[in-house]
């Protein structure tokens, strides 16, 4: 299982493209996804050893020159991250819902691991970007204790850059808003 995780954000689709792919040639590295986001960004996820992903970022950072707008490394990532970076989460059963809203997409990553390593938590949906002008949100359930630390944690890992938006604690969704969600 992979140890950590890297993301390089550009402002440009085609640059983009390209330093993903001297990305996953420099080291040994796997794409969780890549590709376009709004507002006309291209994003670059990969996976794999800690150093590798470093290598890889590193990379990343270097092939976009003027076209990088962020980039991080989380090493020793939640393993949850990557099915709820993929839209392939379906948890056991839904309780409380956490929602957290950033104007940064490398942010919220950073967020969902410090949500997921919070509490007992499972991911519902991490979408970065796409249909959302550039924002991004993390969507989680668990009792409500849980997903109470799981928001107050997730509020800490995104409000220090000034980027969060909104956040919120849903105690007994409606049977009709999870279904709309999964």
């Amino acid at each position: 299982m992979p140890k950590a995780i890297g993301m390089v954000e550009f402002t440009s689709v085609a640059r983009g493209i390209y330093a993903a792919d001297q990305m996953v040639k420099a080291a040994d590295v796997e794409i969780v996804t890549a590709g376009s986001t709004c507002p006309g960004k291209y994003i670059a996820i990969v996976h794999g050893d800690v150093a590798s992903v470093y290598d890889s970022v590193r990379t990343g950072e270097r092939a976009a020159e003027e076209y990088l707008v962020d980039s991080i490394v989380i090493p020793n990532v939640n393993p949850q991250v990557f099915p709820a970076i993929t839209g392939t989460t379906m948890p056991d059963r839904i309780q409380a819902l956490g929602i957290i809203e950033s104007f940064a997409q490398a942010t919220m990553i950073i967020a969902a691991d410090a949500v997921l390593k919070a509490a007992e938590l499972q991911p519902l949906e991490l979408r970065l970007g796409n249909g959302l002008g550039g924002k991004s949100f993390f969507i989680f359930t668990g009792d409500v204790a849980a997903v109470q630390a799981g928001v107050e944690a997730g509020k800490a890992a995104v409000k220090d850059n000034g980027l969060l938006v909104n956040v919120e604690v849903i105690p007994s969704p409606s049977d009709v808003l999870v279904a709309s969600l999964l």
